[in-house]
């Protein structure tokens, strides 16, 4: 099926349509149901009716926007009226959920008077915290906008006009970087003078380009003040006429700076690109087709051209989704009565900052693996960089208080805690730890020092405060692996090639002299990243050490195995994933190390992971697995589980509740375990699973986090002496920075 029979099918398949209703609060019993409507229902009532501003305490208001659209002017499809818009407006639902956790009702109005449009979209204030106005023709939309945002205390925006001239703007700032041009001297030629060209010149004025080097062209060529008069040219394009000669685009573009596209595709050729100033900036944003094609323009010139589009198949796209889910979410947070201009530049500004930042892996593989770095082919962030969200709305907040659009303060450093909490549980958790390493970073050796992710890592380590990374490598290799990305800083290198390395294999050789090591077997093996890391460790030059990226699991524990040992407490070392769902976190032992355990391996990890699990402020309640639940079945199978349940019960020193054996069920739903087996000293669900053996542990793991939808964090190692973890190969950066984290708190700890 081609693209169109696809969407048909996508649109039409049951249920039809791409939104629905979900209900956030128990609805499962009688008291239930009476809470969430009669007769309880009236108590918010009576409050709100009390204090009209509890509105949002009680109801979904602060956090549900109105998509409202006449169909008039739907993008590349024109005025197709309000039922046809319907599946855009949906989509525009879909898009604010998907990227910034905010609930939309979509509403298709049938009118094309703009006294009736305001009158209709006034009336409805008391239902939504913001108005998003969506393809309304122009300069009807103008006017809707205007006087809506006189009348209304909540945010009113225009998508169409603002989300192209922030995103562009962004686009506009960096382009301007690269090229190395001020904003002040650029001129600037503007093909089009409908609702997002005006709304475009208007930001790019406030961002800081001079009004006298903006030209704009309509279909009949530039807009000059004769032109207005001769032929009656509306007041919105009148703000942008010029005292001069009537002309054509081509004319206009002739030693331009900047080419700004907002019209039809084809009308812009190589000629008129070659006509443009050194290194110029060409935005083509036509769509479907830009004005001019972008391997068209880079061809047409032997210098650089910084050039975007629309269209998500070529670099620099200017997307609106990367600026209105985050624009209103921080717009809603402080409960603002306007989206502002000093709210928009500080949009457009966080954007063009967060494309200067390294790029996550994970965003590089939903592009093909396409490098992403800050250069000509990179000055926009790409719409599916979660952290678009924890640097646009708090800057959009912050300029929301500091403007005095908003009505509520809020404590900034906290809110980006909270925004992460809305893209999983596993963020929420992980911040918790990052912000304890943040209090006493810590000396953190990264064996793999000389791989380009490992590099990027520690870039952020440092960069975030997290620990002081030491990468191990070639010194000349790492320094060019660094300038290449575009890393602006010196990490702590330890080059085996460049240090005396006797006192670290005497100190191996002592180690391991009577485990059939020698003396010139431990001057070789002190070379390799993971064991001089584990020695600098063993010996206090490092406080915690990463390895594994580059390596399979048991090679790379081995060596930390051997020379550092598992902790005086200890006999046995476990691997440890914490799994995140929405509204809980398990952890999950043993799923990487032990293959057979008997009862007292089994009591030891789960000691071990009860404290892993306090390290991310999670009081743990332990289940030990198995296929029986409290004797159920009498097998040896059975029996291990439940001999280390027992053992930890009597232990004095346990001081969390743990029973078993259970099984998985019984353990994580809290209806079995307290309704059947009242007399367990589990009050609550568990959170702590431990599995009989390696197999189940590591597959019960993999099927929660692919089927059931579970973010993995992990494995984490415990039981060692001093604060070593093992990566796998193919984790991401991320996965890197986080377990340093984890490496950190532990240090810390161990102090």
């Amino acid at each position: 099926m081609g693209l169109d029979e696809d969407a048909l099918e996508y649109h039409r398949s049951e249920p039809p349509g791409k939104i629905a209703i979900q209900t956030t609060k128990p609805t499962n019993t009688q008291r239930d149901l009476s809470l969430a409507y009669s007769p309880g229902v009236a108590a918010p009532c009576r409050e709100i009716d009390a204090d009209e501003d509890t509105v949002f305490d009680y109801t979904a208001k602060g956090n549900l926007v109105g998509v409202v659209s006449d169909g008039s002017a739907v993008l590349g499809l024109g005025d197709i009226g309000p039922s046809a818009s319907k599946p855009v407006m949906e989509g525009k639902g879909v898009l604010f959920k998907r990227f910034a956790d905010i609930d939309v009702f979509d509403l298709e109005i049938d009118t094309d008077d703009v006294d009736q449009t305001v009158e209709t979209i006034a009336a409805l204030e008391p239902t939504f915290g913001g108005i998003n106005i969506e393809d309304v023709a122009a300069p009807e939309c103008f006017e809707i906008e205007r006087r809506l945002r006189q009348r209304m205390d909540v945010p009113v925006f225009h998508d169409d006009q603002h989300g192209t001239a922030i995103i562009s703007g962004a686009g506009l700032l960096n382009a301007a970087k690269v090229a190395g041009k001020d904003l002040a001297d650029i001129e600037v030629v503007f093909a089009g003078a409908g609702a997002s060209a005006i709304a475009s010149a208007r930001f790019y004025l406030s961002l800081g380009v001079d009004p006298d080097k903006v030209t704009m062209c309509d279909e009949g060529g530039i807009i000059t003040e004769r032109r207005v008069e001769a032929e009656g040219l509306d007041r919105f394009k009148a703000e942008f006429a010029i005292d001069g000669p009537d002309g054509t685009l081509a004319e206009a573009m002739a030693g331009a700076d900047m080419f700004v596209g907002l019209s039809v595709g084809g009308i812009v050729d190589q000629a008129m690109v070659r006509g443009m100033a050194e290194n110029p900036i060409v935005f083509a944003m036509a769509n479907p087709d830009p004005e001019i094609g972008y391997e068209a323009a880079k061809a047409a010139r032997d210098d650089t051209v910084i050039m975007a589009t629309g269209r998500s198949d070529y670099p620099n796209q200017v997307n609106n989704v990367l600026g209105f889910p985050f624009i209103f979410r921080g717009a809603l947070d402080v409960r603002a009565t306007d989206i502002n201009e000093p709210m928009k530049v500080a949009a457009a500004k966080a954007l063009a900052g967060l494309a200067r930042q390294d790029v996550p892996d994970a965003v590089v593989k939903a592009y093909g693996d396409q490098p992403l770095q800050f250069g000509p082919e990179y000055i926009i962030p790409k719409p599916v960089d979660p952290r678009v969200l924890f640097e646009v709305t708090p800057a959009v907040a912050k300029a929301a208080i500091e403007s005095g659009a908003a009505r509520k303060e809020i404590d900034l450093a906290a809110y980006e805690e909270r925004l992460e909490a809305r893209l999983g549980k596993s963020r929420e958790m992980m911040r918790v730890v990052l912000n304890k390493a943040k209090t006493d970073p810590k000396r953190l050796v990264l064996a793999e020092g000389d791989d380009e992710k490992m590099i990027r890592a520690a870039y952020q380590i440092a960069d975030e405060g997290i620990a002081q990374p030491v990468l191990i490598g070639d010194r000349e290799d790492i320094g060019q692996t660094a300038s290449r990305l575009g890393l602006e800083f010196e990490p702590d290198i330890v080059d085996p090639d460049e240090i005396r390395l006797e006192e670290y294999a005497d100190r191996l050789y002592e180690l391991r002299q009577r485990k059939g090591i020698t003396r010139r077997e431990a001057g070789e093996l002190v070379r390799d990243g993971n064991y001089l890391a584990s020695v600098m460790l063993e010996t206090g030059d490092a406080d915690a050490m990463l390895t594994g990226l580059t390596h399979n699991y048991p090679s790379a524990l081995r060596p930390p195995l051997q020379v550092v040992g598992t902790a005086p407490n200890a006999e046995y070392v476990a691997g440890v994933y914490m799994l995140a769902f929405k509204n809980r976190v398990i952890f999950i032992a043993d799923a990487t190390v032990n293959t057979a355990p008997d009862a007292a391996v089994l009591a030891e990890v789960t000691r071990h992971t009860a404290d892993l699990a306090r390290r991310f402020n999670v009081e743990p309640r332990a289940a030990l697995l198995s296929y029986s639940n409290f004797g159920s079945v009498d097998t040896q199978g059975a029996k291990k589980p439940r001999r280390a349940a027992r053992k930890l019960r009597e232990d004095p020193a346990v001081d969390f509740p743990v029973d078993g054996e259970m099984q998985a069920d019984t353990a994580v739903v809290e209806e079995i375990l307290t309704g059947t087996y009242e007399f367990s000293d589990l009050e609550d669900a568990a959170n702590v699973l431990v599995f009989p053996n390696l197999e189940a542990g590591n597959i019960a793991y993999k099927l929660l986090q692919r089927l059931g939808g579970a973010d993995a964090t992990g494995p984490m190692l415990v039981g060692m002496d001093k604060p070593v973890h093992v990566l796998q190969r193919g984790d991401e950066v991320k996965d890197i920075v986080n377990l340093a984290g984890v490496a950190v708190v532990d240090a810390q700890q161990g102090e």
